[in-house]
């Protein structure tokens, strides 16, 4: 990995450099070879943001692991610098690194919300659930300045199309107006991150996100203007973060979620060297254990993509887990399910025609 300490102050980071995308030909490892001055405090690591025309706002999958076959991402990368992010090797398809890249380097897509306006007044198009927050985050802090999100959510509380939110950023707060109007006519849910209840761990892993204690605040809030939310015990950590699997549910519980889930840490790519790096600067004392826990579920390996045992793993480990997620929802009274949302409200937007209308 070509490691950036050297030249930048990375406090707020979640990795130390740039790990070489699957895509590229040649890998930069850099060297100190002693010569360096002393140069004094180093600069820091500041976030770039630009901007990309979308050619559709979108995108499509047929996982049988996922509840919802659309998606939308306003944006590309993301600034909360999740360490353990599963979405970081999306980046190595744009020519950057799934490392300090993803979470410095950010592709903003300002038009999105007048190309789902194109998208939903299609005559082809057939309504279902968009989830909204699946590959980055849409409250991340740059939301504040661009309000992509904000701007979708207009567009489909105009037309009463239904919506999944899932984020750890605050900023959803911003929007409660929209959503609780949503939710009044069945068309919204959210679904909110909480990984640790441990302040000093979270700021490690999610270094630019907000912390436990303000995430469950969020719940609240949510919960109190009537908009159905979902605590997401995500990711669950081996021999880390799985012992707080209960108090993580019954602290969700008690801000107001309704309903709980939980999936486990997963390292596709590059995303694995990232953690193991991590894991051997913040926690050397168990990063073995973790790891091996984690091969232990993937077959031998650090990651195993096949549908159905992907999110969850599979072995006596991952069966322990999963049985304490189901013996703790009941006891706690929440639900696995969100309540399902209306899709019979629908009402395309009108499409550009170059005759008047008469009515």
């Amino acid at each position: 990995m070509d490691r950036e300490e050297h030249r930048y102050n990375l406090a707020g980071r979640g990795v130390s450099g740039n790990v070489a995308g699957r895509f590229e030909r040649l890998r930069v490892d850099a060297v100190d070879d002693g010569w360096d001055p002393d140069q004094g405090p180093l600069p820091v690591m500041r976030t770039q943001v630009s901007e990309e025309v979308a050619r559709s706002a979108i995108s499509y999958n047929r996982s049988p692991d996922l509840p919802f076959d659309r998606s939308i991402n306003p944006y590309r990368g993301c600034e909360h610098g999740c360490v353990y992010c599963f979405a970081r090797p999306s980046h190595a398809y744009l020519g950057m690194s799934p490392g300090l890249d993803f979470e410095t380097r950010l592709i903003a897509r300002p038009q999105a919300a007048e190309v789902l306006r194109r998208e939903l007044a299609a005559k082809r198009y057939q309504v279902a659930p968009i989830a909204i927050g699946t590959n980055t985050d849409p409250y991340q802090p740059i939301e504040k300045q661009h309000q992509i999100t904000r701007q979708l959510l207009e567009v489909l509380s105009e037309v009463n199309h239904p919506v999944a939110i899932v984020t750890k950023g605050s900023l959803i707060e911003r929007d409660i107006d929209i959503l609780s109007d949503m939710a009044g006519r069945g068309l919204v849910r959210v679904g909110i991150s909480v990984t640790t209840l441990d302040a000093k761990l979270g700021r490690l892993m999610e270094p630019r996100a907000p912390a436990p204690k303000r995430r469950l605040q969020m719940i609240t809030r949510l919960a109190e203007a009537g908009i159905p939310v979902r605590v997401m015990a995500s990711p669950m950590i081996p021999a880390l973060t799985d012992p707080e699997l209960e108090a993580i549910l019954e602290a969700g519980r008690d801000a107001g979620a309704r309903s709980a889930s939980w999936i486990m840490l997963r390292l596709p790519y590059e995303v694995s060297e990232l953690m193991q790096d991590w894991l051997a600067r913040h926690y050397p004392d168990r990063a073995n254990r973790i790891m091996t826990r984690l091969r232990e579920m993937h077959g031998g390996k650090t990651y195993d993509a096949n549908w159905h045992t992907r999110m969850r793993g599979s072995g006596p480990y991952a069966d322990i887990i999963a049985q304490r997620f189901d013996l703790a929802v009941k006891r706690l009274g929440l639900s696995t399910l969100s309540p399902p949302m209306r899709c019979d409200l629908f009402r395309p937007p009108k499409r550009a025609s170059a005759q008047l209308d008469l009515f």
